[in-house]
């Protein structure tokens, strides 16, 4: 599949300490990871941080909004007024339909349940890709809110390990 039209890759989680590590914030993980592996510095913004970087020579902005998961779509306004197109985007988010560290990009789809899609696809439609990073499922569907906001049950090497093989498949497919 190929993504090389993409100038925008936004990471999805919650600002703050306190969610640095749940499953929600794998987005922000992945882009943290992208711009540490160029040595990129982040730059906050009013509603976002972004930061610059060149990968396979192409220039790319990493976005991470910082209106808390449900409302991330706000900040998409300021992007398609400078002309970037739904199509340019690229989302990092949990996929609670994959399995653990299970990675998929596909383009377009549905926000299936997930907060932060829906307000993305409610500002620029569904035609963007994502990044469906798997953090697997609780037991119980009353659960989720807690599963999401809680942190992975893995060691910090292992996680690390997830999120590296997310970095090279965003490399490697641009």
């Amino acid at each position: 599949m190929e993504h090389r039209d993409i100038q925008m890759i936004i990471g999805l989680g919650n600002p703050g300490p306190k969610y640095r590590k749940n499953r929600h914030n794998i987005g922000f993980l992945v882009v943290d990871a992208l711009a540490d592996h160029y040595h990129a510095i982040w730059q906050h913004k009013d509603q976002y941080d972004r930061a610059d970087v060149k990968i396979n020579g192409k220039d790319l902005m990493l976005v991470k909004p910082l209106t808390f998961m449900n409302t991330s779509g706000n900040i998409l306004p300021a992007f398609t007024k400078k002309g970037i197109k739904p199509e340019q985007i690229l989302v990092v988010h949990d996929e609670m339909e994959k399995s653990l560290g299970t990675l998929q990009i596909r383009l377009g789809g549905s926000a299936r349940g997930h907060n932060g899609l829906k307000s993305i696809i409610n500002h620029i439609g569904a035609d963007f890709y994502r990044l469906r990073f798997g953090i697997g499922r609780p037991d119980r569907k009353e659960d989720v809110s807690d599963w999401v906001l809680g942190n992975f049950d893995v060691s910090d090497g292992q996680l690390q390990h997830f999120v590296t093989q997310a970095v090279d498949l965003i490399i490697n497919s641009l």
